[in-house]
Order: structure tokens, then C-alpha cells, then sequence
């Protein structure tokens, strides 16, 4: 085993599709919790301040990741500038999940299903496309547990393309000291021979140069370590910009943020122009409010 971090972009039809999995599908998964998630979790940040305070991101945030010969799992750890009430009531309902996927550059389409215990969420490439083009992904979506200390919410998959399976996705709350929240997202993936080779085949080509937030030897790391920091960065973002703009009037300020967030990581996050960026994901939510959709 071998701890580091992950991300991945593309052009090519199977470098763009496994690459839409693993970014947008590929989030967070969890171990078994602890009976009391919420001082588990206050430990485990505690722990952490030296890296939380210290680090290449210049925010309160820490990633670890591991990779195996057939699965990839990740975690990250951060301390968000709002109150846990406010976090909590905004990353609770399944909707909300949707709002957090669909910033992604990957995502297309998103859409609660079986009464909120399901969520239908297309991936695609980093441009705007049919959903025709897209491969659809079926989440059960459940809230473990939610009380006035505690946050967790887990979301998980069976298939998704090109051979990767058992994504698993877990976000867990709880409040931190000075009015903040300790938020914890840990994710996981397996992944067959067509995913393998696909993803062999982008990190030699598209993705050769794409590069991770760990150093190592002085240099950025890259290959499927690389794909994981920086697709786990992406979801913090996520995550962060809808919690500091939740409302529906507030989609724009939303994409904004989220967007300008990533520039801060020109060198790992840079894809798109802003102007690109925009006007894709203004076409992608309107399509939410399509009959059907």
C-alpha cells in the first residue's frame, strides 16, 4: 500500500468517461464509524492542527489518500468557516447533493429519485454535451446519522463505467471551536482491467503532466495519486461554495466562487476558461428544470 493523493481530466471518449467516473463519482468513502462520530472526528482534527495550519493549500485542510492494485480511497480533513448548524442544515437533504455534484466540471446532470433515497447523476466531459453522450450513475443516498453534534451522510454505487465499482461516499460534520465545522469526506473506489488500462492510457498521454498537491522530492507528484488530490480538492470546493451560498437565487455567486476557488490551484485545477466554465454550467442547471428531467 502506498499513501498519496488524486484527480483526472480528458478529451479522448475513454479517457473522458473513466476520468468523468473517478472525478465525480470517485468521492468519498468511509470506514466503519465510531460510536460517537462527532468526538471521533473532533480527535482526529485535533491531531491534525500542525497540517491544518501549515500546508500547501494556505487553508485548514489535509489530504490522505491509498492506493491498491484494484481500489483507490482517499480522505480529506478540514475546518470550513461556518457554523456547524448552518452546515448540517444545508448538506443534509439529497437535493442539496445534487447543487454540490453539479459544480463539478464533470457533471452533468443530477436528480433526486425514490423519494430522496436515490440519486441519478450523469458524468461527461469537461465541456458541454447531450446527456445522450453521458454515463448515468445510480446513488442510494442515505443520512446515517444527524443530531445537533453530528453530521454523517452517505452516498454509495454499485457500477459505474468502464469497470469501476463500489463507490462509496461519506461526509461527516461536527462543530469545531470559533464558531467553525469539522468536516471529514472519505471516498473509495474499486476498479477492473478496463479501468486499468484506461486510466494507464490517460496518465500517459493527457494526463502526463497533471500534478497532485504532495511533494515528493521536491516535485509535485502526478499519476493516480495526483488524479485523487486534485478530485478531492475539487469536491471540498464543491461543498465549501454551496455551504457559504445555498439558495436557489444564489447559483451564480455559487459557479463563481467554486471556479475562482480552483484558479487559487492553477497549476493542479486549471482546465477551462472562467467564461467557458460559466456558460456550460448555466446550461447544465437549466436543463434540471426541464420536464423529464
Amino acid at each position: 500500500m502506498k499513501n498519496h493523493p488524486t484527480t483526472l481530466p480528458a478529451r479522448r471518449p475513454w479517457a473522458g468517461l473513466l476520468l468523468a467516473a473517478f472525478v465525480v463519482l470517485a468521492p468519498l468513502a468511509a470506514t466503519a464509524q465510531q460510536p460517537d462520530g462527532g468526538a471521533a472526528l473532533r480527535a482526529k482534527v485535533d491531531a491534525l492542527k500542525p497540517q491544518l495550519a501549515r500546508n500547501v493549500f494556505k487553508r485548514p485542510l489535509t489530504i490522505e489518500s491509498n492506493e491498491t492494485p484494484d481500489r483507490l480511497s482517499g480522505d480529506v480533513y478540514a475546518l470550513v468557516d461556518h457554523p456547524f448548524g448552518q452546515v448540517s442544515g444545508a448538506l443534509r437533504e439529497p437535493a442539496a447533493w445534487c447543487q454540490v455534484l453539479m459544480l463539478h466540471l464533470n457533471t452533468k446532470h443530477c436528480a433526486v429519485k425514490n423519494g430522496g433515497a436515490a440519486l441519478a447523476v450523469a458524468v461527461g466531459r469537461k465541456f458541454d454535451q447531450p446527456l445522450s453522450d453521458a454515463q448515468k450513475i445510480d446513488f442510494a443516498y442515505s443520512v446515517a446519522k444527524a443530531d445537533a453534534n453530528y453530521l454523517n451522510v452517505r452516498l454509495s454505487a454499485a457500477t459505474g463505467p468502464l469497470s469501476t465499482r463500489d463507490y462509496s461516499i461519506v461526509l461527516e460534520a461536527t462543530p469545531a471551536d470559533d464558531g467553525k465545522t469539522a468536516l471529514h469526506m472519505s471516498y473509495a473506489y474499486a476498479y477492473g482491467t478496463a479501468a486499468r488500462l484506461a486510466m494507464k492510457g490517460y496518465l500517459a498521454t493527457l494526463g502526463s503532466d497533471k500534478v497532485g498537491f504532495t511533494k515528493k522530492d521536491g516535485d509535485y507528484i502526478g499519476g493516480v495519486r495526483g488524479v485523487v488530490e486534485r478530485n478531492t480538492m475539487r469536491y471540498y470546493l464543491a461543498i465549501d461554495s454551496y455551504v457559504n451560498a445555498p439558495a436557489a437565487s444564489q447559483l451564480e455567486q455559487r459557479l463563481g466562487t467554486w471556479f475562482d476557488a480552483t484558479e487559487q490551484y492553477a497549476q493542479q485545477l486549471h482546465e477551462v476558461d472562467r467564461n467557458d466554465y460559466m456558460e456550460m454550467k448555466r446550461h447544465e442547471f437549466q436543463r434540471l428544470q426541464q420536464p423529464g428531467s
